[in-house]
C-alpha cells in the first residue's frame, strides 16, 4: 500500500519505464555544431577536401531533460489519480451493504456508486459473499449473493424521489445478523437526520453486536432542497434549505415554464449560521402565473424542485367603482373593501385617472380573468360589447349594487332582471330589521361554506322574480330574496352582489365570509367547466364506460376526489412518464411525495394539481452519530483528481525548453544577432495577431430610437395650473360661447371681490382634446342640436368626474321638467356616462350653506330645480349621512341660465336682463359663489353647521 494518495487506472504503462536505459544510450549523441566559414572562393578551394566529422557528447543536463521527459508521458498514459476511493476494510465474513437510495442521495450518486463498487470488489477479491440492501425500497427478506451480482444490481439502482424510511429495514436486518452472526456492515448514508436516521443506526450497530459497522457519509451536506413556494402580491417567493448552518453560501433559484422555458433566474445566500434562505422573483403577475418549475440550479434532485398549479397562480382582478375617487376617505370608498378581501389570493389592478367605460375597456383589452364593478350603472355601448364578448369568451364578470346600478337601465350583464321601480327598498318595501344571511345554494360555489350568523343587510337591489330566478340564486336572506345570482354565459360568469360593496347597505364586507366569497368566485376565473365536464366524459368513454384506473368515480356533475399522475420527477428532479406504481393523489388540501405519490403534476394541465416532495415547514438536518460505535469516514477523502493533464503540461513544456536549447546550441543565437530587425519584426507581427483576434469588432449596432411621447401642450397646462381658473366648454357656437366667457368673467370678478379666492381668466376648453384635470368646475351649456361625443371624449368625461371634478350642465330654456330640444340634447350627452342617481338639492344641502344661505337656485331665470347626485338617506338619528368625495356631486344639472346672469360687458355692467329684477340677479351670483365653493371645500360646511351635534356624540 502507497504512503501516498496516488492511484493509477492503468498500471500496466508503467512497464514502459524500462525502456529508459535504452533511451538514454540514443540520447547521447548529437549532431556538431555548423561551422562559420568565410566567403572568399580560395578559401573555399582549400576545404574541398572534406575532413572527417566525429561526433559531440550529449551535455548530461539535457540528456537528464529529456528522460524526465520520456518519463512524464509514461506515467500520464498509466493514468494516475490523486485521492482515489478508499476501498472498505477488510473482514473474514459477509459484508452487508444498506446503501441510502432516496432523493437526498442523487447530488453525489455517482460518488456513492463509486464507493459502493469498491467495498463490493474489495468484498469479492477477498472471496466474502455480499448482501445489497437499498433503503427506499420496501423491506424484505435479505439474501446473499456474490460480488458480481451485487454490481449488477448496483448498477440499476437510481434515487427515488421520495424521503426514506429506514424502521422497516432493522426487521429484516436483524434477521440477516442472527443468521450470519460472521458478517461485517457498511452503511452508505445520504447524511440528513430525517427518515429515523438516528435511530437507525443504533439499531444497526445494536444488531451487529461486536461486530463492526462502517458508516460513509457526505461531509460537505449536499443535500438542498426547496419549500414554501408562495406567489405573494408582491413576488413569489420560495425557500431554500440546506442541512448544516455553516458559513455564507450563495445559490441560484430558476423559474421555468410547463414547456421547460426558463423565464427568470435569481440569485440568494445563505446567512451565516442558517440553514434556510428566501429567494424572491420580483416579475409582473402575468409571468409569474407562467412559473411551474422552481429549481436550485446545479442541485440535480427531486428536493430541490417545486412545483407550482393553478392553485399556486395569482389572478389580476380588474377593479371598476362608479363613485368618485376620495383618498381622504378610504372607508368610505367601496374599493377599499374589495382591494383588502381579494389581495390575499389575487393582483388587484384598481382603475385610477379613468372613466368606467375607459377602465373595462382597458381591463378587456388587458384579458384580466376577472373585473368586478362596484356601483357602476351604465356603460358605453362599446365598453357594454366587448364586456359582453369577453364574458362569453370565459372571464368573470362581478358586480356590486348601488344607487348608480339602480338608476341604470336593464342590461344583459347582469345575471337576473332587476325590479323596475323598486330596485332599492325603501318606502312600503323596507324591512323593519335588518335581514340575515340565511343559507348557500347547494349548487352554487358557496355550497362548502358556513354562512355566518353576523351578518346582517339593510338594503338590496331586488330581483325580478321569474321561473330562472331560483337556478341563479347562490345566497339567500332570511326572508327568501336573493342576496347573490349568477349565471353561465357561454364560457364565463356573470355574478351579482345585490348589496353595495361597501358597509351602506349591509355589514358583509367586514366578514370573513367576504374573503371566502370573493375567492370561490374568482377560483373560476380562467377555467371552463364545461371544457372539465366534455375532458371528464372523454376519460370515462376510454375507459369503456367506467373511471380511468385508480380513480373513483365522481358524483355527478362534481369534479373527481384524486386525479391521476399525468408527468412525474424522478430522484435527479427530471420529468419523466409516471412509474406503474404511480397511484392517483387527492384533491382537497396539499398532497406531499410519498412511494405512491412520487413528485409531479396530477391530472388536466388546465385543472390539474401539483404534488411537490418537501411540505412548507419543512427543514433540513444533519445527521449526528455523535456517540455511536462506529467507523464513520467520508464518502471520498477528496474529490478524485486525474493527474494526467498536470503531467502532459509539464511534458510539452519540456519540449518545448528542449527545442529552444536545441536551436540555440546549433547557431541559433548567431542567427539572431545577424538579422535582429528580422526577429523583431516576427514578435511584433505575432503579438499584433494574436491582439487582434481578442479584440471586439469596430462596428456596432445603432442604439433603438427612444418612442417619443404624445407631445403636452406646454402653454396650456402653464396658463391652467399658475391660478385657479373656471373653465367653459366650447361648442362652437359663436354667441354661446360669448355669453358663457362673459359669465364667467363676471362670476370671476364677483369671487375676487366676495371671498378669499383670487381665480384667474376663465378658459375655454374642448373636452376631446384638452386635459380637463387642471379644473375644478366645468361650465357646460347645452345646444339644442348637441350630438353624444365619441367614446373617447366619453371616457375623458367619465374620469373627470370620477376624479373629483364637477360638470355643471346648462340647459338654458327654463324648463323644469327637462322635456324640450335642449332637454332630449341633455340626454343624448349623458347616455354613455356612468352617471349616479340624481335629486333636486334638498334644503339642507351643503349647497344651500356653501358662502351664502340660500332657499333657491335661481340664475337668468327663476324657479328652475338645482339636479345634484341623490345623497344615501340617513340612518334613524343621523343629521347627514357620510359619503365618499368630500360629498361633491361630479354632475350638476339647471335650466335656469348662471352664464346669462353672471355676464358682464367690457364696462362691467351686466349683458342681460332677468326674468324679475336686480335681486335675483344677485341672488345667482350668490349661487355662483356657493357652487365655486362647494366644488372647491367640499362637505366641511355641513361639519361645521353639525358641530353642536358632533360635540355632543363627543360628550362635551
Amino acid at each position: 500500500m502507497s504512503a501516498l494518495p496516488l492511484a493509477f487506472l492503468s498500471p500496466w504503462m508503467l512497464t514502459a519505464l524500462l525502456a529508459l536505459p535504452a533511451l538514454w544510450l540514443l540520447l547521447r549523441l548529437t549532431p556538431p555544431r555548423p561551422r562559420k566559414i568565410d566567403f572568399p572562393p580560395l578559401r573555399l578551394l582549400l576545404d574541398v577536401v572534406a575532413k572527417r566529422e566525429t561526433p559531440v557528447r550529449t551535455p548530461w543536463w539535457l540528456l537528464l531533460l529529456r528522460l524526465t521527459l520520456a518519463a512524464l508521458i509514461i506515467v500520464a498514459l498509466a493514468k494516475p489519480i490523486w485521492n482515489p476511493p478508499p476501498a472498505a476494510s477488510q473482514g473474514s465474513g459477509p459484508l452487508l451493504l444498506v446503501l441510502d437510495n432516496g432523493w437526498a442521495a442523487a447530488p453525489d450518486w455517482d460518488a456513492r456508486v463509486a464507493a459502493a463498487e469498491v467495498a463490493i470488489q474489495s468484498a469479492g477479491d477477498a472471496g466474502r459473499p455480499v448482501a445489497l440492501v437499498a433503503s427506499a425500497e420496501p423491506p424484505r427478506e435479505i439474501g446473499l449473493g456474490t460480488a458480481e451480482a451485487a454490481v449488477e444490481r448496483l448498477r440499476v439502482l437510481s434515487p427515488e424521489p421520495f424521503a426514506v424510511d429506514r424502521r422497516p429495514l432493522l426487521g429484516p436486518i436483524e434477521a440477516f445478523l442472527r443468521t450470519n452472526p460472521s458478517a461485517d456492515a457498511v452503511w452508505i448514508a445520504d447524511g440528513l437526520a430525517g427518515g429515523e436516521a438516528r435511530a437507525f443506526a443504533d439499531g444497526l450497530k445494536a444488531a451487529l453486536g461486536g461486530r463492526s459497522l462502517a458508516v460513509r457519509i457526505d461531509p460537505t451536506g449536499s443535500a438542498r432542497g426547496l419549500a414554501a413556494a408562495e406567489n405573494s402580491p408582491g413576488a413569489l417567493t420560495v425557500k431554500a434549505l440546506r442541512g448544516e448552518a455553516a458559513g455564507p453560501e450563495p445559490f441560484r433559484v430558476r423559474a421555468s415554464d410547463l414547456r421547460g422555458r426558463p423565464l427568470a433566474e435569481v440569485d440568494g445566500a445563505f446567512p451565516l449560521g442558517a440553514r434556510d434562505a428566501v429567494a424572491s422573483f420580483d416579475l409582473p403577475v402575468e409571468l409569474r402565473n407562467d412559473i411551474a418549475r422552481l429549481e436550485l440550479v446545479g442541485a440535480k434532485t427531486a428536493g430541490a424542485v417545486q412545483l407550482l398549479d393553478q392553485r399556486s397562480k395569482r389572478r389580476s382582478i380588474g377593479v371598476v367603482s362608479g363613485a368618485s375617487a376620495d383618498v381622504a376617505q378610504p372607508l368610505l370608498s367601496p374599493t377599499y373593501y374589495l382591494s383588502r378581501a381579494l389581495r390575499p389570493f389575487a393582483d388587484v389592478r384598481e382603475a385610477r385617472g379613468q372613466g368606467a367605460s375607459q377602465a373595462v375597456e382597458q381591463f378587456v383589452t388587458d384579458k384580466l380573468p376577472a373585473i368586478v364593478l362596484a356601483d357602476v350603472g351604465a356603460l358605453s355601448r362599446e365598453a357594454q360589447d366587448k364586456l359582453s364578448a369577453w364574458v362569453r369568451a370565459g372571464g368573470v364578470l362581478i358586480r356590486f349594487a348601488g344607487p348608480r346600478l339602480a338608476a341604470a337601465p336593464q342590461d344583459e350583464l347582469s345575471p337576473v332582471r332587476l325590479r323596475q321601480g323598486g330596485r332599492i327598498l325603501g318606502g312600503a318595501l323596507a324591512w323593519e330589521t335588518p335581514q340575515p344571511l340565511s343559507s348557500f345554494s347547494a349548487e352554487g360555489p358557496f355550497a362548502p361554506l358556513v354562512p355566518p350568523k353576523d351578518v346582517t343587510v339593510s338594503r338590496q337591489v331586488l330581483a325580478e322574480p321569474d321561473a330562472d330566478l331560483p337556478d341563479r340564486v347562490w345566497a339567500t336572506l332570511g326572508d327568501g330574496t336573493p342576496l347573490v345570482t349568477g349565471v353561465k354565459q357561454d364560457k364565463g360568469l356573470s355574478v351579482l352582489f345585490h348589496v353595495t360593496a361597501d358597509t351602506r347597505w349591509s355589514n358583509l364586507p367586514l366578514s370573513g365570509a367576504f374573503v371566502d366569497m370573493l375567492r370561490r368566485i374568482v377560483d373560476l376565473a380562467g377555467s371552463n367547466p364545461a371544457q372539465k365536464q366534455e375532458a371528464e366524459t372523454a376519460k370515462t368513454n376510454e375507459a369503456g364506460g367506467k373511471p380511468a384506473a385508480g380513480e373513483a368515480a365522481p358524483p355527478p356533475g362534481q369534479r373527481p376526489a384524486t386525479l391521476p399522475p399525468t408527468r412525474t420527477l424522478d430522484g435527479f428532479g427530471a420529468f419523466r412518464s409516471p412509474p406503474a406504481t404511480a397511484r392517483p393523489a387527492p384533491v382537497e388540501g396539499r398532497p406531499f411525495a410519498t412511494p405512491d405519490n412520487p413528485p409531479g403534476f396530477y391530472g388536466p394541465v388546465d385543472a390539474g394539481i401539483a404534488v411537490n416532495l418537501l411540505p412548507a415547514d419543512a427543514a433540513l438536518v444533519r445527521l449526528d452519530l455523535a456517540g455511536v460505535d462506529a467507523k464513520v469516514a467520508p464518502i471520498v477523502a477528496a474529490e478524485p483528481t486525474p493527474v494526467a493533464p498536470w503531467l502532459f503540461t509539464v511534458a510539452a513544456i519540456a519540449a518545448i525548453v528542449d527545442s529552444l536549447i536545441v536551436f540555440l546550441l546549433a547557431g541559433g543565437a548567431a542567427l539572431i544577432a545577424r538579422r535582429p530587425r528580422v526577429a523583431v519584426w516576427l514578435v511584433a507581427a505575432v503579438g499584433l495577431t494574436i491582439a487582434l483576434s481578442s479584440s471586439p469588432g469596430f462596428a456596432q449596432t445603432p442604439p433603438e430610437p427612444t418612442p417619443q411621447k404624445q407631445p403636452i401642450d406646454e402653454r396650456f397646462a402653464l396658463e391652467a395650473t399658475l391660478s385657479t381658473r373656471l373653465a367653459y366648454v366650447a361648442t362652437g357656437d359663436f354667441e354661446v360661447d360669448r355669453i358663457s366667457k362673459a359669465g364667467l368673467e363676471g362670476l370671476t370678478q364677483t369671487l375676487g371681490e366676495r371671498t378669499a379666492l383670487e381665480p384667474g381668466a376663465p378658459m375655454a376648453v374642448d373636452p376631446s382634446r384638452d386635459e380637463l384635470s387642471y379644473f375644478p368646475l366645468l361650465y357646460w351649456p347645452v345646444l339644442e342640436n348637441a350630438q353624444q361625443p365619441s367614446p373617447e371624449t366619453l371616457a375623458r368625461i367619465d374620469a373627470y368626474m370620477k376624479q373629483g371634478g364637477t360638470i355643471l350642465f346648462d340647459t338654458r330654456d327654463a324648463v323644469m321638467t327637462g322635456a324640450g330640444p335642449q332637454g332630449d340634447a341633455l340626454k343624448r350627452l349623458l347616455a354613455g356616462l356612468d352617471v349616479p342617481a340624481l335629486e333636486k338639492a334638498p334644503p339642507d344641502h351643503v349647497l344651500t350653506k356653501a358662502f351664502y344661505l340660500l332657499d333657491d337656485f335661481p340664475g337668468r331665470y327663476s324657479g328652475s330645480p338645482l339636479w345634484v347626485e341623490a345623497l344615501p338617506p340617513a340612518d334613524e338619528g343621523e343629521d347627514r349621512p357620510a359619503r365618499a368625495g368630500d360629498g361633491v356631486s361630479p354632475i350638476l344639472i339647471t335650466s335656469a341660465d348662471f352664464a346669462g346672469a353672471w355676464a358682464v360687458g367690457s364696462d362691467g355692467q351686466p349683458l342681460f336682463p332677468t326674468s324679475s329684477d336686480e335681486r335675483q340677479r344677485e341672488m345667482a351670483y350668490r349661487v355662483g359663489v356657493n357652487i365655486v365653493m362647494y366644488t372647491l371645500t367640499g362637505n366641511y360646511k355641513a361639519d361645521q353647521v353639525h358641530v353642536p351635534a358632533l360635540l355632543e356624540r363627543l360628550g362635551q
